[in-house]
């Protein structure tokens, strides 16, 4: 086959939740299936070691896709025109974009549904094109993948005219560099990043969604109650209306134990995950649930929402709670740091639970959705 891929994603040196995906999955995919031609379509400079092999055609193409007018430049104009050039078979995007101007068979990932559930949840600037061009897109592609089943059913539910028959769910997988530490290792992650301390941790974009603020005071609230020497480390950039979680880090009692870490590089990333007392995602809505993975392939112990996708990712290997009400976040956190029984046994069932994850299977079931797109009747509906 000849596959067009939007890797847009794909950011030097700043590699996030789509960006990881794209990576994990085509690394695979390229490698796997020599046989085929693989075109990757850019929207700005790429890192040549995003090129996996010999059958990979980097292509870069104008405007850099940042804005709603952009996107619509970048998957209407630009993508259609690279399409016809490089002879694609399908065309793969992997962030719930797509182009209703070509007709080439075409699979895409959606990951939630959040720009439609939440609204308010989203940049203001986007919320009119993802209300307007999200459910024509679904309706369009040939092939859908969802992350999980939690984003399959909120389609079928939220996307009048949604196929059934076309969208699958694909777990994500785990990277390998996510892995236990020794204990003297653990040591020198804490010399490092908590002055020594155990500390729980979170790792993502830090913006509404996310609930940082009830985090914040939950945690200031565990402190105040247990005075443990425990810190809160928070690695991932500020994105958008962070006033909130300003706000909240500006009252903390405790605020000299709470880190912004910034954005955080895949090692640190990993071996942060691996040296904490518990990860920590009180997440409002999430399509999947990547770090709680991320923490089962480290032994780390999980805290989690109980809420969207979040309870069907961490099965029975994560501590739920109401990501609405500080006082059971609070609760929880003292109950991960005081009884280590709990702690061993989240991370027995994690153990069990992460080979649900895994991105050789996720490539080649999402390459078997290629093979179906190519050959798929469904018709052109945008």
């Amino acid at each position: 086959m000849r596959i067009a891929v939007n890797t847009r994603f794909l950011l030097p040196d700043k590699l996030e939740g789509l960006g990881w995906y794209t990576h994990a999955l085509l690394r695979r995919m390229v490698v796997s299936h020599p046989e085929d031609q693989f075109f990757f379509f850019f929207d700005r400079p790429f890192d040549p070691a995003y090129v996996y092999a010999e059958n990979v055609t980097p292509i870069v193409l104008f405007p850099p896709a940042r804005h709603p007018v952009l996107w619509y430049a970048w998957f209407e104009w630009a993508v259609p025109r690279a399409l016809r050039r490089c002879k694609a078979d399908v065309f793969f995007s992997p962030d719930c974009y797509l182009s209703l101007a070509s007709p080439v068979p075409t699979v895409m990932t959606v990951h939630d549904l959040i720009p439609l559930q939440h609204p308010g949840q989203v940049p203001w600037w986007s919320r009119d094109y993802y209300r307007y061009f999200i459910p024509r897109y679904i309706r369009r592609a040939n092939r859908v993948v969802a992350v999980s089943e939690f984003t399959r059913k909120a389609v079928l539910d939220g996307i009048t005219g949604a196929d059934p028959a076309k969208i699958t769910t694909v777990y994500n997988g785990c990277r390998s560099i996510f892995r236990p530490l020794p204990e003297a290792e653990k040591q020198r992650v804490r010399d490092a990043f908590s002055g020594g301390a155990a500390y729980f941790f979170y790792s993502g974009a830090i913006h509404p969604r996310k609930n940082i603020h009830r985090l914040i005071h939950a945690f200031d609230a565990f402190k105040k109650r247990t005075g443990a020497p425990v810190k809160l480390l928070l690695a991932g950039r500020f994105a958008w209306e962070t006033g909130p979680v300003q706000n909240a880090f500006q009252r903390a009692t405790f605020k000299q134990d709470i880190h912004f870490l910034g954005y955080i590089g895949e090692q640190d990333l990993a071996r942060l995950t691996a040296g904490a007392l518990a990860l920590v995602n009180v997440s409002l809505s999430e399509g999947f649930g990547l770090p709680l993975v991320e923490a089962m392939y480290c032994d780390t112990p999980v805290l989690c929402s109980n809420t969207s996708a979040l309870p069907e990712v961490a099965g029975d290997a994560a501590l739920l709670v109401d990501p609405l009400s500080e006082q059971a976040i609070s609760a929880a956190l003292e109950k991960l740091f005081s009884d280590e029984s709990l702690r061993a046994h989240l991370v027995a069932q994690g153990r069990e639970r992460r080979n649900l994850f895994d991105w050789d299977q996720a490539a080649e079931q999402v390459y078997r959705q290629l093979k179906l797109a190519r050959n798929s009747s469904y018709g052109f509906k945008p």
